[in-house]
């Protein structure tokens, strides 16, 4: 298992529950996930950070997609122990399948998360959240507050 890319973990903020997201805190695409760059061969390769944290902690490179347990497009835990990991291999179908079951299609009326949210309006949340967790570091309810699409500092009327 290789792990030792000081570069990559660099941009990872990991809260202190085994079970928590990772959350990548570097480029992000406009589709809401993340960016790393790295040098292959003398030249520059773009990579999604969670297919790249799959590689490195279970030393196998994905042969087709990386799906996330969490649906955080910015989580890259990835685990040897499949009990731990939020990050899973698998197929076309079965991606097609996982985004059917959790009612995440690509039609952004019938949406009812953000990986299903459309593309603009996910990379503005995933860029808020990046954002907050590089200056605040990982705060679980925040996170989810965010993700569910409030602010916890908002006044109540109570």
């Amino acid at each position: 298992m290789v792990t030792d890319d000081p570069r990559f973990w660099s941009h990872v903020v990991k809260g202190d529950d085994p079970g928590d997201c990772w959350i990548w805190t570097g480029a992000i695409s406009d589709d809401g996930y993340g960016r790393y760059w790295t040098t292959a061969g003398g030249r520059q390769k773009v990579l999604r950070p969670h297919r790249y944290a799959y590689q490195l902690i279970t030393g196998q490179v994905p042969q087709g997609h990386v799906l996330h347990q969490c649906d955080f497009p910015l989580c890259v835990h990835a685990d040897v122990d499949n009990s731990l990991s939020h990050l899973r291999e698998g197929t076309n179908a079965e991606n097609v399948a996982d985004r059917a079951d959790r009612k995440r299609s690509g039609n952004q009326h019938t949406s009812t998360s953000i990986v299903g949210a459309p593309r603009r309006a996910r990379y503005e949340l995933m860029t808020e959240i990046r954002d907050w967790v590089k200056a605040n570091g990982y705060d679980r309810e925040r996170i989810a507050a965010l993700i569910a699409g409030y602010d916890p500092d908002a006044p109540t009327l109570f």
